[in-house]
């Protein structure tokens, strides 16, 4: 995972704007880019002194630092309110501080005083604990709600490691200027931010800009480490860095991979890289280039390898419509979990195009997964037939529509409870808004990797996932038919989604205006768009918050995901 003598990324000054130092005579520090699971607090244990060893004999490291709450994962959530915790983190500090004399670690903890619980940093060295440091900035907003759980701290915590005064922050701490700079004012030469920041597209570029705003303000060095792997909906990108206390960047680790590296760092803010993991800058914003696709593809890999691993499931199972949801969700799933841990299942039905089939088939052939064909007339004949009596003298409406997707997400749970892999469901986020989609039916299934994913987005996904194939000369992932065809539910004769929501183009810039800026209906009218549809865009929207609820989890990776940071009732008289 990691080669000691590895040439670090590039300062990010220009070439021979600095001179080559020599090498420096300074404490050499660890990053520890760490995929801890969540509660599983004496198997991270075991990865932090097993990391920590591996810095130490890799790099003669003096010092690793982990991220924050390293030691339980993040988030905990309501785990930190569990009477036992404290005991198991006193037990599991006391095993990594004995199995270490020799290489000090800095890691998150949750430590418990007089005061409260705090998400601390923890400074553990001669087979003890030798100094803790309280989180002072507690986000309590979006994503985070660490006021429901944490007391903040109130002082600064410098030490010194071989002649160098370190500072210690927490994440959110070096969002805001007076931590550092309190640090600073204590005697601190460098500043070390122990982080568990959770992606999203243009998260990197935020990260990079506030860094480099603490440095222009305190002069001091930043190594900034991050967690790495998925948490549920969240997902970690890890990216740590390094800067010197001239504002460059010295070290820059990979995104969403385990990773180390480390540096020496003087008392006047120089900084030499002494090798690890490299990885490329970070994005350079919120847009959808090649770069930031490529961000959200490996985010959805990521999220999807770790829900599926950590929740113990042997493989997953996708139902492969021969459209482009279900085809970018399968090529997600092989490239996290690897063909041999996937089943994909078509389940046609009177009214699903025979190229439909075709193109599942292709698809599956080419990834080499298993593949097997259901047709559902059978199942869809036998409800119809019990509803005869209910159902008669009604006209045919959606409710025989559903009965189709019904019996398909029937299916899919039996095969996914008979063979224990997880039903991926392959629905997006434009759908997902509007309410176009079958509670128990197309909306069954235990994870949803593309929940977060806008329609436009999946189009941009899949052929980024074709134009990676293609650099490896390999063969089409996705058929291009499954991306030029217009899309479909396939739920009645000649059906297309245009049918009944307005072009993706149109629907995903209202979407994002209304759900994740906020903007009212005259603000997303002014924008150029035709009032009678924004209304009923909203309304769609305000109307489905119940189907939402019911929805399984996904990955997150725009700055405002259906979940943990938007929060709406589902019984509401307010309309915009």
């Amino acid at each position: 995972m990691y080669d000691p003598v590895a040439t670090a990324a590039p300062s990010d000054a220009p070439a021979g704007d600095t001179p080559a130092l020599a090498p420096l005579l300074a404490p050499v520090i660890a990053l520890a880019q760490i995929d801890p699971t969540v509660g599983a607090i004496a198997a991270n244990a075991e990865l932090i002194i097993d990391s920590a060893r591996r810095a130490r004999d890799g790099f003669g490291a003096a010092l690793v630092v982990f991220p924050e709450l390293a030691l339980i994962g993040y988030p905990p959530e309501d785990l930190l309110l569990r009477p036992g915790l404290a005991a198991r983190v006193d037990a599991a500090l006391a095993t990594i501080a004995a199995a270490l004399p020799d290489v000090a670690v800095l890691l998150g903890a949750p430590l418990r005083d007089a005061d409260g619980l705090r998400n601390a940093a923890v400074l553990l060295r001669d087979g003890g604990i030798a100094a803790s440091y309280a989180k002072c900035a507690l986000p309590n907003y979006g994503v985070f709600d660490e006021l429901r759980y944490f007391a903040a701290g109130d002082a600064p915590l410098v030490f010194e490691l071989q002649g160098l005064r370190c500072g210690v922050t927490v994440c959110e701490d070096i969002w805001s200027p007076w931590a550092a700079a309190r640090a600073r004012d204590a005697g601190a030469q460098l500043i070390l931010n122990l982080n568990a920041s959770p992606f999203h597209l243009g998260k990197l570029h935020e990260r990079e800009q506030v860094l480099r705003a603490r440095i222009a303000e305190c002069g001091l060095p930043v190594i900034y480490v991050n967690q790495v792997g998925g948490q549920d909906e969240l997902v970690f990108d890890g990216a740590s860095m390094v800067w010197d206390g001239g504002g460059r960047r010295c070290l820059q680790m990979p995104a969403f991979e385990a990773a180390l590296g480390a540096v020496a760092v003087t008392g006047d803010g120089r900084v030499e890289p002494r090798g690890g993991d490299a990885g490329r800058f970070g994005d350079e914003g919120g847009g959808l280039d090649g770069a930031h696709i490529s961000l959200i593809y490996r985010a959805l890999v990521c999220g999807v390898r770790d829900y599926v691993r950590k929740n113990g499931f042997g493989g997953a199972v996708i139902g492969l419509s021969g459209g482009i949801d279900s085809a970018l969700t399968l090529a997600v799933a092989v490239d996290a979990l690897g063909a041999e841990a996937i089943q994909a299942v078509m389940m046609p039905y009177r009214y699903t195009a025979q190229m439909s089939v075709e193109d599942a088939r292709a698809q599956a052939e080419s990834l080499g997964v298993e593949f097997s064909v259901i047709a559902i007339e059978p199942a869809v004949a036998a409800f119809t037939q019990m509803l005869t009596g209910e159902f008669a003298g009604l006209a045919a409406d959606v409710t025989e529509e559903n009965l189709q997707a019904r019996s398909r997400g029937v299916v899919l749970m039996a095969i996914s409870n008979k063979k224990g892999r997880i039903l991926l469901t392959t629905g997006n986020k434009s759908e997902m808004a509007v309410g176009y989609a079958t509670l128990y039916g197309d909306m069954a299934g235990g994870f949803a990797p593309l929940k977060d994913c806008y329609k436009t987005t999946v189009y941009a996904l899949a052929e980024y996932r074709n134009a990676l194939a293609a650099e490896r000369g390999e063969g089409e992932v996705i058929p291009r038919r499954v991306i030029t065809r217009p899309p479909s539910a396939e739920l009645a004769p000649d059906q297309l989604d245009q049918d009944s929501l307005p072009p993706y183009v149109l629907l995903d810039d209202i979407l994002k205006a209304f759900v994740e800026e906020d903007a009212g209906s005259a603000d997303i009218v002014a924008r150029g768009h035709d009032a009678p549809v924004v209304e009923r865009v909203i309304r769609l929207v305000l109307r489905n918050e119940y189907k939402r609820r019911q929805a399984p989890p996904g990955v997150r990776v725009t700055p405002r995901a259906f979940g943990r940071d938007r929060r709406y009732p589902i019984t509401s008289g307010y309309l915009d």
